[in-house]
């Protein structure tokens, strides 16, 4: 589930996605339910609303590594993003978070490797990574065309750094097998209970 930005809205569009994890679950009982949401500007009684709801998965894209964020999100934050990812989790750790960003922009394997070592600091389970292309001209220019090497060898980066689910390739984008996470999701979920 997801929305455009709604900075228009004093509560950021918080309620919507809240309500909207009400009536799935009243209806689809069954469903694993991950939401992706904007930053909310930060606001933190609009996180917690939709943290209430208990969504599954809680993604929120961080975009790109730091050094190109007023190029590619000249409105975003990059620290807020990763507050944002970070306050969910302590908010309520049976809420996996997920964030997912592009490659292409310019960026090097040390920046993206860095993005990533910050994403597992501030408590991300479950990382995308996918190749930039261009939606229109008035759109930023790709710079490289990654190598699908260069993408394995990313996944095998995040997975050494001990994230949860790892998805990179030139095709891969923040709901991109959605449905595999959810399937670890559920596995990871059933492995808690069988402890327990």
């Amino acid at each position: 589930m997801t929305s455009v930005n709604r900075d228009e809205l004093p509560d950021g569009g918080s309620h919507h996605f809240a309500q909207t994890i009400h009536w799935l679950r009243e209806l689809l009982p069954d469903t694993i339910i991950e939401v992706l949401t904007p930053d909310f500007l930060g606001n933190k009684t609009n996180i917690q609303t939709v943290v209430d709801a208990k969504p599954h998965i809680f993604n929120h894209n961080i975009e790109t590594i730091p050094r190109l964020y007023r190029k590619v999100r000249p409105q975003a934050r990059y620290s807020r993003s990763l507050q944002l990812l970070q306050y969910v989790k302590q908010a309520d750790p049976e809420i996996y978070t997920k964030s997912g960003f592009m490659v292409g922009f310019g960026e090097t394997k040390e920046e993206v490797v860095a993005l990533m070592e910050d994403l597992k600091a501030h408590d991300v389970d479950a990382v995308t990574i996918g190749q930039y292309l261009k939606p229109g001209k008035n759109y930023l220019d790709v710079v490289e065309y990654v190598h699908p090497d260069r993408f394995a060898e990313y996944k095998e980066i995040g997975e050494q750094m001990g994230f949860l689910f790892v998805a990179s390739g030139p095709f891969i984008r923040s709901s991109y097998n959605a449905k595999e996470f959810s399937d670890k999701f559920l596995a990871m979920r059933a492995a808690s209970r069988d402890a327990a």
